[in-house]
């Protein structure tokens, strides 16, 4: 039997939130703020930089100290702003990776500072193709820079880099990637989208993951690995699953990732779009609610 929760990790996109909608569900929103009451640190921990999470996440309620693990663990911040960690991509290191990725999809790569220029790319007519819609909600941050490589020469390292495109591109991308000799100097780590063949392959400062992140703030806490549960749906969340001691894959993941959970006795939840998250949280506090044998 498992010990009781009192760390959750939950990812975001396919998870928290509807396949179509950027508003979480009340259920969902419930479920979150119920398990803070109980005293379960809720973090939720997402591919997304941290000004795209936050407003997300706005009305809820949600205790000014929620953890939020973003850019895929490379930034872990609390919902009011305080810093707890950030890791860096060189920039000699994402210099190289644009001549590398550039001919894949396109390429982005994020600073840890607000407003313009938080987000560099270099061919904004390309990337309001496939990923249209992730331009215009994150328009006002979105700095144009030919060629990329021109933003990494002022001495500031990014906190990650991304490239997007169709699903098979980025497999490829990935490939290429591992193979070159540049794979010991970052991690990448893929997100796919089959509904709208959109793939997102993350580059990431070495060591750096969801994972990564978790172990760090569990660390932090003093919270044992047995006591953190974990939910996510996509490629990019495997690491903070494995770590867990109590994992959950969505419903709506894909066929390979809910293959994978039974191999490794990962629970799954229902699919997002039917509050799977709310559903996984609302057992965990039934189960806290009940007494011990040694209470009866």
């Amino acid at each position: 039997m498992h010990p009781p929760v009192r760390l959750v990790a939950i990812d975001m996109d396919g998870t928290l939130l509807p396949s179509f909608s950027q508003t979480m569900s009340q259920r969902n929103a419930r479920a979150l703020k119920a398990a803070q009451q109980a005293g379960i640190t809720v973090a939720i921990a997402t591919g997304r930089r941290t000004a795209y999470t936050e407003p997300l996440l706005k009305g809820l309620n949600l205790r000014a100290d929620t953890p939020l693990i973003t850019s895929n663990g490379a930034v872990i911040r609390t919902l009011d702003g305080d810093s707890i960690d950030r890791s860096h991509l060189p920039a000699p290191v994402a210099r190289v990776l644009c001549g590398l990725l550039r001919p894949f999809g396109t390429v982005v790569f994020t600073f840890d500072r607000p407003g313009h220029g938080e987000l560099v790319l270099e061919n904004l007519e390309q990337a309001n193709g496939r990923i249209a819609l992730w331009v215009e909600a994150n328009r006002n941050a979105i700095e144009v820079v030919r060629p990329l490589e021109q933003a990494l020469m002022d001495g500031e390292d990014p906190i990650q880099g991304m490239v997007a495109g169709g699903i098979g591109r980025m497999r490829e991308a990935e490939k290429a990637l591992k193979a070159s000799e540049w794979s010991s100097r970052c991690e990448c780590v893929r997100t796919e989208y089959p509904a709208r063949d959109l793939a997102i392959l993350d580059i990431l400062p070495p060591g750096i993951s969801k994972g990564w992140a978790l172990r760090k703030l569990a660390g932090r806490m003093g919270v044992d690995r047995k006591e953190t549960m974990a939910i996510g749906d996509n490629w990019n969340d495997v690491e903070m699953l494995e770590w867990a001691g109590q994992s959950v894959v969505m419903g709506n993941a894909a066929t390979e990732l809910r293959t994978m959970a039974k191999t490794r006795g990962w629970k799954q939840a229902p699919p997002n779009d039917q509050d799977g998250v709310a559903v996984v949280l609302e057992a965990v506090l039934t189960r806290r609610s009940r007494p011990s044998p040694a209470q009866l």
